[in-house]
This record gives C-alpha cells, structure tokens and sequence, in this order.
C-alpha cells in the first residue's frame, strides 16, 4: 500500500491531560471492538459476506490496525504518525483491487461506528467527551488517508495500464502481435470487438496523456472500443465497434493534429489489425502525393499512391482486386479500358481506335465499374485504374521470364 505521511491533531485537552485510565481499557478493549467490527460488517455489508475468506481476513486485519494505530495515536497524539501506513500497511496492494473505494468506506465507517458506541464503556468516568472527541478528529483523518490510498493507487495502476497499452498499440503497429498481446488486451478492459479499425495521423504537442484521453473521451461518445498511444510523432487509435472506417477516423479526428488522418480497412479481430494499422500507416506516409486527399481519409483510396511509395502490399491489391478481374472477364475490358483512359477518357476517341461504336465502349465501361467497382469516368478512378493496368503488365511480363 502507500504510505503517505498523515499526522492528525489531537484535541488540546486530550494532550495535556492526564488520560492513562483512560488509554488501558482501550488497549484491553481493542480485540473485542475489533471483533465486533468484524462481525457487524458481516450482518450488515453483503458486499464483505460474498468475497473469500483471505480477502475478509485482510479486512479483519486492517480494521484491527485501524483500532490499534488510533490506540497508538490516543496514547501520543502530538508524534507524528503515518495513519496509511499504519492502517493500511497491514495489507497488500492488491486489496485495493479487490474491494472498491466505496466498500473501503462502509469499512471504515462501521469500525468508526462500533468505537464510537463503546465510547462509554471504554473511557474512564469523565473521558468521555476527550474520547468522543480524538475519535471524530481521527475518523476525519483516517477518511483523508483512504482517499490518499486510492488515489495513489489509482494513479500507479493508470501509469502502468499506459505502459502496457503502448506495448499492444505499438505490437499491433509492428506486425508483432500475438497471443500475448490478446492477454495484455484483455487485461485492459479489450472486449475483443468483430470489427476493428485503425486510424493514423499526427500527434498534437503537448501532454500526451492528455490527447490520450481526448480519444477515450471521443471514443465513449461513439459507443467505441479503443487502445490507443502515442508512438513517436504518430497517434495511433485501435478502435472496435463499427464497420464503417470512415465514421469512426470522423469520431476520432478531434485530438488528432492538422494533417492527414488516415483509416485502414476493417478486420475482425486484433491480431489481424495488424493489417488495418500498416496499411493505414502506408497511407499517412503516401498523403504526401495527394495534396488534395479527404481527411479523414481511406487507405485504400490511397492505393496508387502508397504502391508508387514502394508499398508492396498495395501493389499486389491493385494487381489482385482490379488487373485480374479484368483479364479474367475477357480481353475486351482490358483493351477498352487502356484504350479510353489513353484518349483522354473520350467516348468517341476510344470508340474510334476500336471500332466500335460509342454505345459498345459506354457499355463496357460500365462492366468495368461493375467488375472493380472504380468508374473510369471518375478522375480519380481513372488514374487508379491506370496504375492497376500498369502494374498489372508488369507482373504479367515478369511472370514471362
């Protein structure tokens, strides 16, 4: 546990006077009130019945520590004392993960409680106010120490949850990803979603974990799951939840710096984000050849770009999802689209290099939208498909030698 330095005042008869009565029936009495404290939260807290004995035993323990460092304090109250350390030393960190801040008050309110009705048992005949008194003054002290023990361990645990989704952002990012990075996944509150996104772009200066919580905030608000870090100069957000790349870069694109904000495709689990992140990671990379690009953008519509990059797996997807449909769809397409597209996307133009009528080559344009789903009336389109029959020809004319 912590242990902040916390140093209650006592009241200044309680000080001065001469108390010793007073102080040994409360030594004689400390196991039962502890006992009886025990047994209260029994009765009344069925948060404490349901959990297993070596959490209730720690419990006892620290509620024992708690009746005996208030002892301690009652016998010196002007030494300084570490109420935390005292208390909640007696047990391991992990207590804190095990029991809620709010259960840790209704503990400590029912020990309170139990020393306060003994108060006129346990006090010499006349200290009962002075004793009433040091325990209001201590249950406010001990109140400060909890919330310090919390708080304390809140921040640990959120530094190191930090620490360990920067691990899985950047394994995801590196193609490293594996069993491993699941478990890390999981420990982070990863419901492992179906459908999974990545988005790029640039890391606003500043604080980091500021623009970290940004994301969560942004996120929260889209019904998302997200991992997220900043990794250098690049703020990479894993985000489940939605199949729709574009919707969730938009969600996002608050925290994100002025720039190119760049979304990979969607996959379905988090091994496979891998993809979605080194995609999305050559897109950010390629925006440069696209002054004009959307932001957000899609990484896919990023292909030329990223295969002209040297980015072997755009090369192949262009290759793969528009070159080969098309040969395999008969030679026609391919010849009318190379036609068109060298005539300047002139109907006309096309149709009289081929012979053919116009109607035949609109008519096969429109198979090629169909077979690809890229219009070659749309500039941007065209100049994708341009690349793909480029790319296409010279892997048919390596596969020749």
């Amino acid at each position: 546990m912590p242990e902040p330095s916390q140093t209650p005042q006592a009241p200044a008869e309680t000080a001065r006077g001469d108390h010793s009565a007073t102080l040994k029936r409360l030594e004689k009495s400390a196991g039962r009130l502890a006992a009886h404290a025990i047994a209260r939260m029994d009765e009344q807290l069925p948060w404490y019945r349901a959990m297993p004995p070596e959490n209730r035993s720690w419990i006892g323990l620290v509620a024992q520590a708690g009746i005996a460092a208030f002892t301690e304090w009652f016998r010196q109250p002007e030494a300084p004392q570490a109420i935390s350390t005292d208390v909640f030393g007696t047990a391991p960190r992990e207590l804190t993960r095990a029991i809620s801040l709010r259960q840790t008050v209704e503990m400590v309110r029912t020990t309170i409680e139990v020393m306060e009705a003994a108060i006129d048992d346990v006090a010499a005949p006349g200290d009962e106010a002075v004793l009433r008194e040091a325990l209001l003054v201590y249950a406010r002290e001990i109140a400060f120490a909890t919330a310090q023990v919390y708080a304390q361990a809140a921040e640990a645990r959120g530094a190191w949850d930090a620490r360990l989704e920067s691990l899985v952002v950047n394994a995801v990012l590196s193609g490293e990803a594996d069993e491993g990075v699941l478990s890390r996944a999981a420990a982070l509150g990863w419901n492992s979603p179906d459908k999974i996104v990545v988005v790029l772009g640039t890391a606003p200066n500043g604080d980091s974990e500021l623009t970290v919580e940004a994301i969560r905030r942004a996120s929260r608000h889209a019904k998302l799951q997200v991992l997220t870090g900043v990794l250098g100069e690049r703020l990479v957000v894993v985000a489940g939840g939605d199949d729709d790349p574009i919707r969730v870069a938009k969600a996002l694109i608050g925290p994100f710096a002025p720039g190119p904000v760049v979304a990979g495709p969607v996959v379905g689990d988090l091994l496979s984000a891998t993809r979605s992140a080194q995609a999305a990671a050559a897109g950010l990379k390629a925006c440069a050849a696209w002054p004009d690009a959307p932001r957000p953008v899609l990484s896919d519509d990023l292909l030329p770009e990223r295969a002209m990059a040297g980015d072997r797996f755009a090369r192949d997807q262009l290759v793969e999802e528009i070159y080969r449909p098309l040969e395999e769809a008969g030679s026609a397409l391919l010849e009318t689209l190379s036609v068109y597209l060298e005539q300047a996307s002139s109907l006309e133009g096309a149709a009289r290099m081929l012979f053919v009528h116009p109607n035949t080559v609109r008519y096969r344009l429109r198979r090629v939208t169909d077979v690809t789903g890229w219009s070659p009336s749309d500039v941007r389109s065209a100049f994708t498909l341009r690349i793909a029959l480029i790319l296409g020809r010279l892997s048919d004319s390596d596969r020749s030698l």
